[in-house]
């Protein structure tokens, strides 16, 4: 008989132990997009100084534990902490990878390492915590962003990197909500501190990642022409706009991540359908066509 995960996708969150073989890339090419190579770097970048953002969530969230006094919230924290803790491992492995093509990633992996390690010791616990919501505030939103555009910009994909991403997102949003319980939980009367921090966030996410970005495009020649240049930037910044307008309702009275219609009324197929296929032992390492069908017809199910 079939399995199914719960129906929210922030209920009864799973850690899986994944390790994706990178060795396995068509080409190596860290274009791995054929769909928007564009979406290719852009993601790329972005996610160069997330493991040391992962080191760092863990690293609040486990400090806070012996403040919260909430069984399920315990849980959840729990969770996210195993989840996050193999992200960290397997874009610290892309990283190394993408070092090869694009020898200004080292730089930008070590920048990325020590601001995070260098916040984690000295960052005290409301700030540690607000940071941390505010910064899960996009890589939920984000997440939801990458699976709604599915056939934009993964339909032709290497499989590697697709199951990579996929699995990413799909857990992102199913601790999409516990960063931010903690810090109501511990510090909900600070609400203008949490609203501030989604906007530091944002600003050190965006920074970041045009940094790489640049750093990527100079590599592969998109910067010679000035119009090619124009319109290979254009997919960051707007993607990164993108980001800032999903975050608007995170700014209103009342809001809680897993009221939001993404995760309700409106929740992504590829979502639903990945984690029941993923439930009943599916192989989720490697998503090319076939797999993707196969991974689809679950939904109906």
């Amino acid at each position: 008989m079939n399995t199914f995960p719960s129906d929210h996708p922030m209920d009864e969150i799973p850690v899986r132990p994944l390790q994706f073989d990178l060795s396995k890339v068509t080409f190596n090419d860290p274009l791995w997009s054929r769909t928007k190579p564009e979406f290719s770097m852009f993601i790329n970048a972005l996610g160069v100084h997330v493991p040391y953002f992962e080191r760092y969530l863990v690293k609040a969230l486990s400090s806070a534990k012996k403040l919260i006094k909430d069984e399920a919230l315990l849980r959840d924290v729990s969770a996210i902490i195993g989840q996050e803790g193999h992200h960290a491992k397997n874009f610290i492995a892309v990283n190394r990878w993408l070092s090869k093509r694009y020898p200004e990633v080292e730089r930008l992996d070590l920048q990325a390492r020590n601001y995070f390690t260098d916040h984690a010791k000295k960052d005290d616990m409301k700030r540690l915590l607000a940071f941390t919501a505010g910064y899960e505030t996009f890589t939920f939103l984000g997440g939801m962003i990458v699976l709604d555009n599915h056939e934009k910009w993964f339909k032709e994909a290497d499989g590697v990197m697709k199951a990579l991403w996929l699995w990413h997102q799909v857990e992102e949003v199913e601790h999409g909500a516990v960063a931010f319980e903690v810090y109501k939980h511990l510090y909900g009367e600070h609400e203008w501190y949490r609203k501030w921090m989604v906007l530091f966030a944002l600003m050190h996410i965006a920074s970041e990642t045009i940094q790489c970005y640049w750093a990527m495009a100079k590599v592969e020649g998109w910067l010679r022409n000035p119009f090619s240049a124009v319109k290979k930037m254009s997919f960051c910044i707007i993607t990164l706009a993108r980001f800032l307008k999903s975050a608007l309702p995170v700014f209103k009275r009342n809001y809680h991540p897993r009221t939001h219609r993404m995760v309700t009324t409106a929740q992504n197929p590829i979502q639903i359908a990945w984690r029941r296929y993923e439930k009943n032992g599916g192989d989720i390492l490697e998503i090319d066509h076939q797999r993707m069908a196969e991974i689809m017809g679950v939904a109906s199910y």
